[in-house]
């Protein structure tokens, strides 16, 4: 560098380029890009000649054809190594500080400026060799002691400037290379002593090395305060960047793109839009591939996929609802008379809440199915649920997050599946829940069952609330009893009673046949059943309230059938009372037959069963004793009890009917109830077995053709009972005509069909002297 220093000589007039934004120092080679048609002259005009420039900073950067007063006095005398055009038609120069030069005068301003330059600065130093040398030591020591803080210096450039001894010189490179402000390093240029620049460049490197160690420290703090998450988290930062950059897809980041979109569509109340928020927020500062993170992303698919704005528009035809449910059903009128209650009063009031619904009935009455037809009717999403069996409370409410595969109950997971926040909702069996350590269902039950509450069900999962009062919620169950006192109160009651003979007939030849016909494969011409083989079914192969095994039974027949015609024994075939015993074998049940005779203590009672009406022949007679009685036929306590009462009574009239108090001395009585090995109960054949005590007493017969049902008290009353409907159809199937009830049933008669009431001589009595008078023949035959 010396040695090309001395060969250079500089000339009384030399081009001047303005630089921009950069202090160019002597020993110093930078590349420059030239775009301003001044500055490309100026080169021109150097290479044209010794290739010398003078680099001076102008002073405001922004400045396109700055003035000479806008450019600083002092600057670089500098020698371009090396050009090259660009095909924007730029001009890059690589240039090399060689001097310190000061402008005396402006010569030229055009096509470029040209300057008169005198060189300054590069003398020796003032003090002497040691008080240099310690300088120039210090000055290294402070920039080893820099670069050990993080101080970015190329290591080709610290081993030259470890054999660097001239002051001057030394502060020059190192201020070129500590990236100092335009203003600071103009200053350290401007300075023509070599020691006066060193002591500056050791100023800024005393600063740069307060700036590193604070630095250094924040950096070790902080440090030490991030754990493993944060670090992780970083890193992910980091490789999110990369990816960026190299442009490939993001995962997470769509990922958190799509359940932003998902919670904006599923327009959530505010407070649960907020905490969808809050949870997205923390999926996205997770690692995808984290334990945690796919239960926050679970719990997000749960929140955002809930409806909880979507809900079907009612169809509030009081017509077509009334079409739909005659089309899936027979009879059941008190339900639908319901249900076209609340269509109508819902189109009155729109913001009407649901009822909650409990259908009681003996099995395979269509409860179930009747909640299909409602959600037909009303033009509803349909959603059943099965509560026989279940002793979870979890199942109701769901789980906590907290534990590993929680998932929400099965009320939410019924209306996910749904779609919609107004279906019908068919909690099936009721009566079959249970409890044990894992909680009471049916309690849980009670928040979900209340329409005043259950706008705000809060499921255990899901931990927001959630409006069900839009929910038509059906329940159905065989018995009431099991179902606990607070929830029976939450809904309203309507029972199903089993169907008679005339109504299964109906149903089976309106939807029951049909349906069989098809399902197995038989067209409407291969087999036609006859009324009274539909009748023969009914009575003598199934024994029930509903529906099932006269399915079954039908079912059977059209598979017997089927086979025939695929045998070859022909393509049309009639079912007839005679044939059933071919296709069903024997049939299982036989009712009882009317009494032949009017006979001493034999009575015809009547009884309800789960599977519908039965007529009960009370059987009495005495023989010598003590006055005891004795009871058989498989009695419950409440029938035995029954018959005491009675016993009593019939003693305490016994002198209006001229018995002889001795009797009751010296017989024993037998009260015998017929199919001993079948379990009856209840306090309705009272009148009956205080009749077969009184004929026996008297001697007298009873009618055959009267049958009867009511308790008794021991004064006499004859107290209702229920199960009128099957009863009375139970007498008019064995042939009786003339059926004693109590005065207090006489309202059920409204609800009974006139075809019942038509055949039948309904006498209603209040005490047990009608009775007696009815059906005691005490003037004889």
């Amino acid at each position: 560098m010396e040695n090309i220093d001395r060969e250079v000589k500089i000339q009384e007039s030399i081009p001047m380029l303005p630089v921009r934004d950069i202090v160019v120092f002597p020993y110093m080679v930078i590349p420059l890009i030239i775009g301003r048609q001044s500055s490309k002259a100026a080169v021109d005009e150097a290479l044209n000649a010794d290739h010398i420039l003078f680099l001076a900073c102008q002073k405001n950067p922004a400045d396109e054809d700055p003035r000479p007063g806008e450019i600083y006095g002092v600057g670089t005398i500098a020698t371009i190594l090396r050009m090259m055009k660009l095909p924007d038609g730029k001009v890059k120069i690589l240039v090399q500080g060689l001097r310190r030069g000061k402008i005396e005068e402006y010569r030229q301003e055009t096509p470029c400026y040209k300057v008169k330059v005198a060189e300054f600065g590069d003398g020796a130093s003032d003090e002497n060799d040691l008080t240099t040398e310690a300088r120039v030591r210090h000055v290294k020591e402070q920039l080893a002691h820099a670069v050990n803080l993080g101080k970015p210096i190329l290591p080709d450039l610290l081993a030259v400037l470890e054999t660097i001894g001239d002051a001057g010189k030394l502060a020059d490179i190192i201020a070129a290379n500590l990236g100092l402000k335009l203003e600071e390093a103009q200053g350290i240029l401007e300075l023509d002593s070599p020691g006066k620049r060193l002591d500056k460049v050791s100023e800024f490197l005393n600063r740069e090395i307060s700036i590193l160690e604070v630095q250094q420290k924040i950096f070790t703090d902080a440090k030490g305060e991030i754990d493993k998450g944060q670090r992780e988290y970083f890193l992910r930062e980091q490789l999110k960047a990369i990816k960026r950059e190299l442009g490939e897809d993001d995962l997470a980041d769509r990922e958190t793109e799509e359940f932003s979109k998902k919670i904006k569509r599923a327009k959530m109340p505010k407070d649960v839009k907020a905490e969808a928020e809050k949870q997205l927020a923390r999926l996205s500062r997770m690692h995808q591939d984290s334990a945690e993170a796919n239960v926050v992303r679970t719990y997000l698919d749960w929140l955002t996929d809930m409806p909880w704005k979507k809900a079907t528009a009612d169809n509030l035809d009081i017509k077509h609802a009334m079409k739909v449910l005659n089309e899936d059903h027979y009879g059941l009128e008190e339900v639908k008379d319901r249900i076209l209650d609340f269509l109508a009063l819902r189109k009155l009031n729109a913001e009407m809440k649901s009822p909650i619904l409990c259908l009681v009935g003996p099995p395979g009455v269509g409860k179930t199915s009747l909640g299909r037809s409602i959600a037909r009717a009303m033009g509803r999403q349909f959603v059943r649920m099965s509560m026989g069996g279940v002793r979870d409370e979890a199942e109701i409410r769901g789980h906590r997050r907290t534990y590993i595969g929680a998932m929400p109950g099965k009320i939410a997971q019924g209306i996910k599946n749904a779609g919609t926040n107004n279906p019908v909702f068919v909690l099936d069996e009721i009566d079959k829940l249970g409890s044990d350590f894992r909680g009471d269902p049916a309690s849980a039950l009670l928040e979900v069952l209340d329409p005043v509450q259950n706008s705000a069900f809060t499921d255990h999962y899901l931990a927001v609330p959630f409006d069900l009062s839009n929910v038509l919620f059906i329940t159905t169950a065989n018995f009431l009893d099991p179902i606990p006192a607070p929830l029976k109160d939450r809904m309203e009651i309507i029972t199903i009673p089993g169907y008679t003979e005339e109504e299964k007939l109906a149903i089976a030849e309106k939807y029951i046949i049909p349906r069989q016909i098809k399902e197995n494969g038989l067209k409407s011409g291969n087999v036609r059943f006859e009324r009274q083989a539909v009748l023969a079914m009914i009575e003598g192969y199934t024994r029930e309230s509903g529906l099932r095994k006269l399915e079954q039974t039908a079912g059977k027949v059209c598979r017997k059938i089927g086979r025939l015609i695929v045998e070859g024994k022909g393509t049309s075939f009639k079912v007839t009372p005679r044939s059933l015993t071919k296709y069903l074998g024997p049939a299982p049940f036989r009712g009882e037959d009317e009494l032949k005779s009017n006979d001493v203590g034999i009575v015809t009672g009547l009884a309800w069963t789960p599977v519908g009406g039965e007529v009960l022949f009370v059987e009495c007679t005495r023989f010598g004793g003590k006055g005891g009685l004795i009871l058989t036929g498989m009695l419950g306590d409440v029938m035995k009890e029954s018959s005491q009462a009675a016993f009593t009574f019939v003693k305490t009239i016994s002198g209006k009917y001229g018995i002889d108090p001795e009797d009751f001395r010296k017989y024993d009585f037998h009260l015998h109830v017929p199919a001993g090995a079948i379990p009856k109960d209840g306090p309705s054949a009272g009148i009956t077995m205080a009749t077969a005590l009184l004929s026996v007493l008297t001697g007298k017969p009873v009618r055959k053709d009267v049958a009867m049902t009511g308790e008794i008290t021991i004064t006499g009353k004859v107290l209702p009972i229920g199960g009128l409907k099957e009863k009375l159809l139970a007498a008019k199937r064995i042939g009786v005509k003339t059926v004693i009830i109590p005065k207090k049933n006489e309202s059920d008669l409204i609800k009974l069909p006139k075809y019942v009431k038509s055949a039948l001589k309904i006498i209603p009595v209040e005490n047990y002297e009608e009775v007696s008078s009815i059906a005691i023949m005490f003037g004889g035959e």
